[in-house]
Parts: structure tokens; sequence; C-alpha cells
């Protein structure tokens, strides 16, 4: 059995010349999920409310547990470049949608 798993990174600030240098190995990254037993639901950017700058992240992913989803995102170029000042990893009720 699978559940949802919301992941909200918030980048650190001055991040966004780091995460553009890294935005071509995160993208290959997350072209496949199968080695790390996630499926990707739904994934993008956050963005400041102007709508100028990414500033974090966010998924949805379905896994079989809380650990596949942490060593999921432990192995994200992101998360190895030091983009993101916070993480917080969140099991998911679906209610709608």
């Amino acid at each position: 059995m699978t559940v949802l798993f919301a992941i909200h990174a918030v980048d650190r600030t001055g991040a966004l010349p780091v995460r553009l240098a890294h935005y071509d190995a995160h993208k290959a990254f997350l072209s496949d999920t199968t080695t790390h037993g996630v499926r990707i639901v739904m994934s993008g950017p956050l963005m400041s409310d102007d709508g100028e700058a990414m500033i974090g992240s966010l998924f949805l992913v379905e896994a079989p547990d809380r650990a596949r989803v942490e060593a999921f995102n432990r192995a994200d170029p992101f998360h190895s470049a030091g983009i993101w000042q916070s993480v917080t990893i969140t099991r998911f009720l679906r209610r709608q949608g």
C-alpha cells in the first residue's frame, strides 16, 4: 500500500543562482524516481508573491513509507547543493482532486 506525502522545501536566502546551476541535474533526478520507490504525483517550484522568483519546491509523492520519501529527498541534487533552508515532510490525506 502506498500513501501520499507532501514535501515542502524552502530555499535559503540567496540560493537562486545555485538553484539555477543545479536545475538540469534536479530535473534529470526527478525523471526516474523508481529507484527510490516513490512516484511523483505533482511537483514544482514555490514562487514569490509577485511570481518573479523561485523560492522553494513542493512535491506531492506516493510512497510505501516515510523512510523512502526521506531518502528520496536526501538524494535530490538540490538537497546535496544546500539549496533548501528547511524541508518539511508530512503525510497527506487526499479529500478532493
